[in-house]
């Protein structure tokens, strides 16, 4: 059986220096948590870069919810990061009504040429969660769908994260994710796993990664 992935959020440089430290094996890089995640700016992305030799998934995101509030400047950043170092992304909208805004994702595929990305969670808020799955099939350079299976968390989705597993989608499980429910999910078949908080000491945010955290779920994955 292959190692399973662990991918760590990180804020900057020093929580991605931590978290390839304890075993992560990709980072996802935001700013603002207080926002759920937000697009950094390109020095950061650049200092992440240099700091780690680790796959950096870069945050497309300017606003908190699952709608773009300036679409154009965000093709504008999504340039401004590439040109930093930025060679992978996290992106995903949904339209008023709940569903995959296609159009949206495009005008930014675009900008990407073919780069690896990762729908956010904007899947486990969206209307119809299997047309949502229907809508992501085959987009270019899309290789996983980060979720925690329902709006609540992945306590609560863990049936539908299973289902999933086992129709083989390529599911990136988390949020709220914590060690008690890697058994199950790991025997269901999912082998791609992000945390972000429950690697941070009481799980705050303006601490720094802890290591040993990591480890502790690297050891639990593996």
């Amino acid at each position: 059986m292959s190692r399973p992935l662990l991918e760590v959020i990180a804020l900057g440089p020093a929580d991605a220096r931590r978290a390839a430290d304890g075993g992560a094996d990709r980072i996802e890089l935001v700013s603002d948590m207080d926002a759920a995640g937000l697009t950094p700016d390109p020095a950061t992305v650049e200092a992440v870069r240099a700091a780690v030799d680790l796959p950096v998934r870069v945050m497309l995101r300017d606003r908190d919810g699952f709608a773009p509030r300036d679409l154009a400047a965000l093709r504008g950043t999504a340039k401004a990061a590439r040109e930093a170092g930025a060679t992978e992304f996290v992106l995903g909208f949904l339209t008023p009504t709940g569903d995959v805004d296609l159009p949206a994702v495009h005008e930014l595929l675009d900008v990407l040429d073919g780069a690896p990305w990762t729908f956010h969670r904007a899947i486990d808020h969206a209307a119809d969660r299997t047309a949502a799955w229907a809508a992501l099939r085959d987009l270019p350079g899309l290789d996983c769908v980060l979720t925690a299976g329902c709006p609540s968390g992945v306590a609560d989705g863990l049936p539908v994260l299973t289902t999933e597993s086992a129709a083989g989608l390529p599911i990136l499980a988390g949020g709220g994710l914590r060690p008690p429910h890697l058994p199950a999910l790991r025997a269901a078949g999912l082998t791609a796993f992000h945390t972000g908080g429950a690697v941070r000491p009481e799980g705050r945010w303006d601490l720094p990664v802890d290591p040993a955290l990591v480890t502790s779920w690297r050891t639990a994955l593996s």
